[in-house]
């Protein structure tokens, strides 16, 4: 027999799939942002949070949404804790890069995410979910970049995995993901302000342009759809899917900045994506 899967879910996948393309292209967009806008990675963290808020206050006065302080009082704590995941989720990650490299890093952020998630929604972690981080480590880790093993770089990247995953569990069966992205992303930049305040938080004029695409689309989008298809798929599920996000960084590496992908980073790619099907598959 086939498995056929229920329309609902189908779109929750697709959201999720869509999610991860969105993400994908931050990455390229966010190194462009670190070579030109003069900003640190706080700073550049803070004007996506904030780009992500200030496009999802258009969306939603464009749909007429309601009051948004009434929905900020119906649940204030779950829009402090969405914001404060995203903020140690981006201040973790890059705390962790100097201290154990971006391969590293990578992984360990990435592909702890969908474990904790996993644990705390008190789901079994599954063998797809393992062949997905073993997918992430080889396509990461093909290259060669090695780290040098801080414990504190360690922790940093697990703490950037903890915050994702606090973000993703309490966002779970929201009914207007719009608002409560903007709430996240809101709260999330209020957090990261004095932290970016002491770099500087001024872009260069040239940097405008991206900075607005990088709070658009790989931030109000990207966050706008997975909330949206985990009103109707499990949060561990979604994070494996929105695994699609480190694939599509490594071929747009490759189409659009001319790098080269070893034999054991395209194993990794192609073990990612299986277990990326295989999970969408179990749903």
């Amino acid at each position: 027999m086939h498995h056929r899967l229920a329309p609902s879910t189908a779109r929750g996948l697709l959201y999720v799939a869509l999610a991860g393309v969105a993400w994908g292209t931050g990455g390229p967009a966010g190194a462009l942002l670190f070579q030109h806008s003069g900003l640190n990675s706080t700073a550049v963290s803070f004007w996506r949070l904030l780009g992500g808020a200030l496009w999802l206050a258009l969306a939603r006065r464009v749909l007429g949404r309601g009051p948004i302080v009434q929905q900020f009082a119906a649940a204030p704590g779950r829009s402090v804790l969405s914001g404060a995941g995203l903020a140690v989720c981006q201040l973790g990650y890059f705390a962790a890069i100097p201290e154990v490299g971006v391969a590293v890093a990578t992984v360990i952020a990435l592909g702890a995410g969908p474990l904790f998630i996993a644990v705390g929604a008190r789901e079994r972690i599954t063998f797809t979910m393992v062949l997905a981080v073993l997918g992430l480590a080889l396509l990461i880790s093909g290259g060669g970049g090695t780290g040098s093993g801080s414990v504190f770089g360690i922790v940093c990247a697990l703490l950037s995995a903890a915050g994702y995953a606090l973000n993703t569990l309490v966002n779970r069966d929201q009914q207007d993901p719009i608002t409560s992205s903007f709430l996240a992303f809101a709260t999330g930049a209020v957090i990261l302000l004095p932290l970016a305040m002491i770099a500087g938080l001024v872009p260069t004029p040239a940097s405008l342009p991206l900075l607005a695409y990088f709070g658009l689309v790989p931030t109000a989008l990207a966050y706008a759809l997975f909330y949206t298809g985990l009103r109707t798929i499990r949060a561990s599920t979604a994070a494996v899917i929105a695994l699609v996000e480190p694939l599509l960084a490594a071929l747009i590496g490759v189409l659009a900045f001319h790098e080269h992908l070893s034999s054991l980073s395209l194993v990794g790619a192609a073990v990612l994506l299986a277990a990326v099907v295989l999970q969408a598959m179990r749903e």
